[in-house]
């Protein structure tokens, strides 16, 4: 349970990036996660800088072409697999990518949350860094999801 993700789906404004700049404190982190996962970054792109942000890291890059952004997301985490997929995000066209994973992440960072990426999701956590330990520590997620 949990030990077979190998797609991390992250959400870029709001959840790793404000104001379209990737969070410093996160580099360590993305870079320790490209060792055993494959990172996607899924984004409508608002500030057009996503690629410049990530271009250090390994991680593949999707930028949302619909109107349709909910579930555009949602057929990405489908496309991967969701059996095999965790995503991590917190505005309100996470929900469906969220629920559809088999970890959904909604993270309370200085954006906020939307009411439906929380109820959609199957953990909360305060901050990005807290979100992105989890899938390098597998024991945390065994432990918040048993039931």
């Amino acid at each position: 349970m949990y030990t077979n993700i190998e797609h991390i789906v992250l959400d870029y404004n709001g959840t790793i990036a404000k104001d379209g700049v990737l969070k410093k404190e996160i580099h360590s982190l993305l870079e320790e996660l490209t060792k055993n996962y494959t990172l996607h970054v899924i984004t409508a792109d608002t500030f057009g800088s996503v690629k410049e942000q990530i271009k250090a890291y390994d991680i593949k890059l999707h930028i949302l072409k619909s109107q349709d952004h909910t579930g555009e997301k949602k057929d990405y985490i489908d496309s991967l697999g969701a059996d095999i997929s965790l995503a991590i995000g917190n505005g309100n066209n996470d929900k469906k990518m969220l629920q559809t994973a088999q970890v959904g992440i909604a993270v309370l960072g200085g954006e906020g949350c939307a009411t439906q990426a929380l109820l959609a999701s199957d953990i909360v956590c305060k901050s990005i860094q807290n979100a992105l330990e989890l899938p390098l520590h597998s024991k945390r997620l065994l432990a918040t999801l048993r039931v």
